[in-house]
């Protein structure tokens, strides 16, 4: 194999120490279960499932089970192995582990994944006692070497002293190797930690600063050739018939072949793939396809949200009587448009098949499930399926596939060529856009009861959009028919509400769906609190102390945030200050808990966000330069989808929108100042990949209201679908 960029140096360091861990069960994730480690020159020493390798010049290596595509794990999960070692950060280096459901399963889901924002809750303990055990191996190796008692053996910054006598971890790595590992190595107390709650730099910037990172479009293997497929341009479409005539004299095209997916051009360059693709004429077949437009859909949704099959997803009280009591009914519809992830890499594997084994490079973020969807396509057992999980240029759910779709083509590209041999399959930025797998378009048809004195009496609300669990390996977490993922966030809310109902339609369609980043917090979050500030203002109260006294007694964390960044933006009660709007959301997903308050201007009739204030509670802040990042990226990735973003189906169900000048990110101006907060905690690390996300929109919603009068309920902001 050729990679077209440098490996990492510390990729040819020789082998001193490897550890593993197993913790097979969910409940074993904080847990004082046992260590496995394998000593250097056995059978098992280059096991995949080591999590810690400390080699001859030094250097700490973590394995990480989980991808690495800008969200941190990498630096956050070598940060916890770096804590308990007592390494020196210069020391940490990082890696991908490869796909092993088993022995790098995420212990939260029971398989090898990374979603949901699990990567550091899964992985606090885990990693902390792999480091531990390390350095309980090493202190035993020194105490054992220099003939002294292991109490008179300290270890600051990666190196070991006794009296006079010190080492680095290198010169004794194989020897502590030879050691058994503890049973249950004790952990450090929170109030000595080192590195746990400092700023780090990422171990990974340098290199995708300077080139040197290797992505799946660095691999380059000897006779390689370049793949792209022809999709349907409806979702759901499949091919009739084509005609490869013009394709075929496209020089550089070698073959045209028709996979499961749709039609392949193999080409001896990219160019070449994509000049014959464009030649190609196909006849689709439309059966089962979706062919309505998105207006008509949204009519669609809307009339299930009165009439459709309601599956009751929390109850409590009576709503009915609530609402026909009421001094005031007030009833507000919102529209939630598909979207697609838009990650900066468009989707892109590797393969390569000898004898009757295929090895594949890809941006794995199931990669259990590609293996088996390689295994598969190819008519191979899995074992014979060698797996490597490449860093990533984003995903936002887009690679968290249980369908595989990129193990699925990439295989199938392999065994319709029939022979040995090894393919780069490419996707452009249009079939990324246009290829599926969006949030779902959603409805919530929501009521809220007062009283005379403008006191919240009862609150009701429906949710309709497709189901994102059903028909695949999922479905299994699904109860009773209800997919939790269409409508998390609209239950459970810390709000005290004596009288109130969430009910769920599920809607049908062709257009694949999936979780999107923050799942269903990304719609609910907005239709819960913007609905919530209608209802507080028409009952006179106060957007901050409102939400406050409503927050349920048990509620601390939510009401910790909120009165923090109330406290943070000066809040004050005033909605309006000269040209500027303000507006507040709390919403906690994934176990964080975030509120927000933006100020926003009004530009010739569209909102410019001006700044955000974010105070957050992730438990304990493992690495606050990577949280402070995620929480902006997560502002400025929900700012542009509430403001600019939708995938519409025109005519007979053709996606509109193809590039960026359709569907459009958000421009670096358009970036607000983003200033945020951690709450101190002692509690075990939650999730910030995603929970930065849910509040922004509604906070810029209320703003936006506070400032114009005008109630956004229709998503986007610009040109929403039936505008």
């Amino acid at each position: 194999m050729t990679i077209t960029q440098n490996r990492r140096n510390f990729l040819a360091s020789s082998l001193g120490l490897i550890i593993a861990v197993t913790l097979p069960m969910r409940s074993r994730a904080q847990s004082g279960a046992a260590l496995a480690f394998q000593p250097e020159g056995t059978p098992a020493t280059f096991a995949p499932n080591a999590f810690v390798r400390v080699a001859e010049d030094d250097t700490v290596t973590v394995i990480i089970k989980h991808i690495e595509f800008g969200q941190g794990p990498f630096t956050g999960l070598s940060t916890l192995v770096a804590e308990e070692l007592d390494a020196d950060w210069s020391q940490m280096r990082a890696e991908s582990a490869p796909a092993d459901d088993e022995k790098y399963k995420n212990l939260l889901f029971g398989l090898q994944a990374t979603g949901g924002s699990t990567a550091m809750a899964n992985s606090y303990t885990q990693m902390r006692k792999a480091g531990a055990a390390a350095r309980a191996m090493l202190v035993q190796a020194a105490a054992t070497e220099w003939g002294v008692d292991e109490s008179t053996i300290t270890i600051s910054k990666g190196v070991i002293s006794s009296g006079d006598k010190t080492s680095t971890f290198g010169p004794l790595a194989a020897k502590a190797a030879t050691f058994t590992p503890p049973e249950d190595p004790a952990l450090k107390d929170p109030k000595d930690f080192v590195l746990i709650g400092k700023d780090r730099p990422k171990l990974d910037s340098v290199a995708k600063s300077n080139g040197t990172a290797v992505f799946t479009m660095d691999i380059d293997l000897p006779d390689m050739e370049t793949v792209v497929i022809a999709h349907a341009p409806m979702l759901g479409g499949t091919v009739a018939s084509f005609d490869d005539t013009d394709t075929m004299k496209v020089p550089g095209v070698t073959a045209v072949r028709q996979i499961p997916q749709g039609i392949a051009v193999y080409a001896t360059s990219t160019y070449a793939a994509l000049t014959g693709r464009k030649a190609l004429t196909v006849e689709w077949d439309t059966a089962a396809a979706e062919t309505r437009s998105s207006a008509q859909m949204m009519d669609d949704f809307v009339a299930l949200a009165t009439n459709g099959e309601f599956k009751m997803a929390e109850e409590a009280g009576d709503i009915e009587t609530a609402l026909t009591n009421a001094a005031q009914v007030i009833e507000t519809e919102f529209r939630f448009p598909y979207l697609a992830h838009a990650p900066m890499e468009p989707l892109d594997a590797v393969i390569q098949v000898t004898e009757g084994k295929a090895e594949t490079w890809g941006g794995y973020q199931f990669p259990g499930f590609d293996k088996q969807a390689v295994a598969g396509a190819l008519g191979l057992d899995a074992v014979n399926v060698k797996l490597n999980v490449m860093l990533a240029g984003g995903s936002f759910g887009r690679r968290a596939q249980p369908s595989a779709q990129i193990g699925s083509e990439i295989g199938a590209i392999a065994a319709a060529a029939g022979r040995d041999g090894a393919w780069k399959l490419i996707w452009t930025r249009e079939d990324d856009l246009a290829g599926g797998y969006y949030r779902p378009m959603t409805v919530h048809k929501m009521r809220g009861a007062l009283d005379a004195d403008g006191n919240l009496l009862g609150w009701h609300d429906v949710v309709v959009n497709q189901s994102i669990m059903a028909g695949g390996p999922m479905e299994m977490m699904m109860e009773d028919g209800k997919d939790p993922t269409s409508y998390e966030g609209s239950t459970k809310m810390p709000y005290d509400l004596a009288n109130l109902k969430v009910d769920w339609v599920r809607a049908e369609s062709a257009v694949p769906v999936l979780w999107w980043r923050s799942v269903g917090h990304t719609h609910t979050g907005y239709a819960t609190e913007v609905f919530l500030d209608q209802l507080l203002e028409a009952g006179g109260k106060d957007p901050v102390q409102g939400r406050l006294d409503l927050i349920k007694d048990d509620m601390g964390r939510d009401r910790a945030v909120l009165e923090r960044v109330a406290q943070m933006a000066g809040w004050d009660g005033q909605k309006v200050k000269g040209d500027k709007g303000y507006g507040v959301a709390v919403h906690e997903s994934f176990g964080t808990y975030v509120a927000q308050i933006a100020e926003v201007m009004d530009v010739d009739g569209f909102p410019k966000v001006t700044k955000v204030w974010c105070a957050v509670d992730c438990g304990v802040a493992v690495n606050p330069n990577v949280i402070r990042a995620q929480i902006e990226g997560g502002i400025g990735f929900g700012l542009g989808s509430i403001l600019f973003d939708q995938i519409t189906l025109g005519e007979g169900g053709i996606v509109q929108e193809q590039n960026f000048d359709t569907y459009r990110m958000i421009r670096i101006n358009e970036m607000p100042a983003v200033e945020v907060e951690i709450i101190d905690s002692q509690m075990d690390p939650t999730g910030i990949g995603e929970p930065g996300t849910p509040p922004v929109g509604p906070a810029v919603a209320n703003a936006w209201r506070a400032l114009t009068g005008t109630s956004v309920t229709t998503l986007p902001f610009k040109t929403p679908v039936g505008a």
